[in-house]
């Protein structure tokens, strides 16, 4: 029986070789990735029945992709294929003061050209117990969102779990009536967990973020302005159980802290701060933070503080890996807890 079900765009990833900018040299590394297919791998890899629903061209390009997301053991049984092209982003590395830079190119893509009417979700959805969005779908393109909306109200019909990453992305939300603001506040409505940052929250709510300059590893954390925050979004979101909030501090670029909150029923739960040097590669942070509290919590049933540990043990993990994928176990992530005699 299919478990949890991921719906969105998985992209083509260009980049360079190490730090090297756009414009040197001619060398291209090309690879798979993208916000719900990344929360996708890495639930199959923590041992989770994953599919993964998306629509990709009708040739070579989106049949490799599909040979990628079956090696990582992922149902792509109701992926559509047709007429579009394979959607691109391209990534420039960060160094030293340098940011990272991502130029997206995917105006005119198979899944930019998805709309309503053409995934059977009730039939998706017989075998489904989750079913995880995120708000880059509905940036994508307007017909791109209804379908996530037609998505989610199927699963709110039938009674599935539906987590949520907020996911904005400034880059995105260029068709015309774009709304972002409306747009992630109506879908995080239908949803029972949400995960964002504090601007992708205050993007999509309008409260402003508690106030905090440079989180260090030993960071006291106003609990009490983040109660207040969370009464504010429980009251805007009351069906939504859980919510976490991501706070990471960028030191540098190879160099951050990175921690959560959760609130979970009314109680407001925190766990460590980590240190991170030597950052490999930080895309896709977020999205495991995502896949490995979904897995937290059908693992271990209402332990918010497990579920929240295992979390950000998971994200703090997924800097030291290349690429948009989490390939991180759940032993290890145990490990790095010091849980081994637990798992």
């Amino acid at each position: 029986m299919k478990k949890i079900v991921t719906f969105g765009e998985i992209l083509l990833r260009w980049s360079k070789n190490g730090a090297r900018r756009f414009g040197q040299d001619n060398a291209w590394e090309g690879q798979f990735g993208g916000s719900e297919a990344n929360v996708a791998v890495s639930l199959s890899i923590l041992g989770d029945q994953v599919g993964y629903i998306s629509r990709l061209p009708d040739n070579n390009i989106g049949r490799a992709c599909l040979k990628n997301l079956r090696y990582y053991g992922i149902d792509v049984s109701d992926v559509v294929l047709g007429e579009g092209r394979m959607g691109t982003y391209y990534f420039e590395r960060a160094a030293d003061i340098r940011k990272s830079l991502v130029v997206y190119d995917r105006q005119g893509s198979s899944f930019y050209l998805t709309a309503p009417g053409m995934f059977p979700w009730r039939d998706i959805f017989s075998h489904t117990d989750i079913f995880h969005c995120s708000g880059i779908t509905c940036a994508v393109s307007q017909s791109a969102a209804d379908a996530t909306f037609e998505a989610v109200r199927t699963a709110r019909e039938m009674g599935l779990r539906i987590t949520c990453d907020i996911n904005y992305r400034r880059n995105l939300w260029k068709y015309e009536g774009a709304d972002a603001h409306k747009t992630l506040n109506a879908l995080m409505q239908y949803s029972d967990f949400i995960f964002g940052d504090q601007d992708e929250w205050e993007v999509a709510t309008g409260v402003k973020q508690v106030p905090m300059d440079h989180m260090m590893a030993d960071t006291q954390l106003d609990m009490e302005a983040y109660r207040r925050y969370f009464e504010e979004m429980h009251r805007q979101f009351p069906h939504c159980r859980e919510m976490m909030l991501g706070l990471r501090n960028q030191i540098t670029t190879s160099h951050h802290t990175l921690t959560a909150l959760l609130w979970y029923d009314g109680v407001i739960y925190q766990t460590r701060i980590y240190d991170i040097n030597d950052i490999i590669d930080s895309v896709g942070v977020g999205d495991a933070f995502v896949a490995a509290y979904i897995h937290a919590a059908e693992k271990w049933p209402g332990d918010a503080q497990r579920g929240l540990d295992f979390a950000v043990a998971a994200a703090m993990l997924k800097n030291s890996v290349s690429g948009d994928y989490n390939l991180v176990t759940e032993a290890e992530i145990l490990a790095e807890l010091g849980w081994e005699e637990e798992a």
